[in-house]
C-alpha cells in the first residue's frame, strides 16, 4: 500500500526551495552570504517562514548541504572493479558538475573553527563514502579498506583542488587497478 505525504504542499515546496536557495548561495558567494535575511530574500519567502523553519542558521545550513545527499551514484552492478569506477567516475563528475569540490573544501574549512559544522561534515561525508565503502569493505576488512577508500577519493580530491581538474578516466582505471591489486595481494 503506497503511503502518500500529507504535509501541506507550500510546506514542501519550502523545503525543497529554501535549501536550494541556501546550497546556490553557498557554492557562488560563500558560506557568509547564507544568512536567513538573504535566503528569505533570494527565495522569495518571508524572514519568518525562514525563522520558522529554519530558527538557527545552522539549520539552513544543514538542509542546504543534505541537498547532496540527491546526488547520482553508480548503480552498484555486484562487480566490485567495476562498480569502484563507477563510482570514482561519478564521484569526480560530481567535483565538477554540482561544485562538490567547493562544498567539500567549505566544510572542511568551517569545521577547523567551528565544531558544530562537524555533524553536517560527518553526515555529508557518510552520506558520499557509503557506495564505495560497501563494495570495499566486501573485498577487505578495515583498515584495508578504510586505506583504498582513502586512496581513491583522496587521489580525487587531490586532483579536482590542487590541479583543478578531475583525474581522466585511465588514472581513475589505473588507480581502480593499484588497489584491486593490493587488496587480492593481502589474501
Amino acid at each position: 500500500m503506497a503511503t502518500t505525504d500529507k504535509r501541506d504542499p507550500r510546506v514542501v515546496r519550502t523545503h525543497n526551495d529554501v535549501p536550494a536557495v541556501a546550497l546556490r548561495l553557498l557554492l557562488d558567494e560563500g558560506w557568509e552570504a547564507v544568512t536567513p535575511v538573504r535566503v528569505a530574500t533570494e527565495a522569495g519567502y518571508s524572514r519568518a517562514t525562514i525563522y520558522t523553519h529554519w530558527p538557527e542558521r545552522i539549520d539552513l545550513l544543514r538542509d542546504a548541504f543534505a541537498q547532496f545527499s540527491e546526488m547520482p551514484h553508480h548503480e552498484a552492478s555486484g562487480d566490485a572493479e567495476l562498480d569502484l569506477r563507477g563510482e570514482l567516475a561519478s564521484f569526480s563528475r560530481a567535483m565538477v558538475e554540482h561544485r562538490l569540490d567547493r562544498a567539500l573544501a567549505t566544510l572542511a574549512e568551517r569545521t577547523q573553527t567551528n565544531p558544530e559544522i562537524a555533524p553536517i561534515r560527518n553526515t555529508f561525508v557518510a552520506d558520499g563514502e557509503r557506495p564505495m565503502r560497501h563494495t570495499l569493505r566486501a573485498l577487505a576488512e578495515d583498515p584495508a579498506a578504510e586505506a583504498a577508500l582513502l586512496m581513491l577519493t583522496g587521489m580525487v580530491t587531490h586532483s579536482v583542488l590542487m590541479h583543478g581538474t578531475p583525474p581522466s578516466d585511465e588514472v581513475l582505471d589505473a588507480a581502480v587497478d593499484i588497489v584491486m591489486r593490493g587488496l587480492a595481494q593481502r589474501d
